[in-house]
């Protein structure tokens, strides 16, 4: 599965900055979602992605069939 948290920013013109300072992990935590280097993601961080970016779970995650 893919992330696609970098394309969601894109879409409404707004940085990686902004989303870290929203989201409150540290950076080396941050850094690892946004370039996909994580093997899992807590709820709690998957509902403030949710929250902060106005989307849905399904939003969030490339389609792993088309990979």
């Amino acid at each position: 599965m893919k992330l696609r948290i970098c394309e969601i920013l894109n879409e409404k013109k707004k940085t990686k900055y902004w989303l870290y300072i929203r989201l409150g992990l540290s950076y080396q935590n941050f850094n690892r979602l946004i370039n996909n280097e994580t093997s899992s993601i807590k709820f709690e961080n998957l509902k403030a992605l949710c929250d902060i970016l106005e989307c849905t779970p399904n939003d969030l995650f490339d389609d792993y069939h088309n990979m």
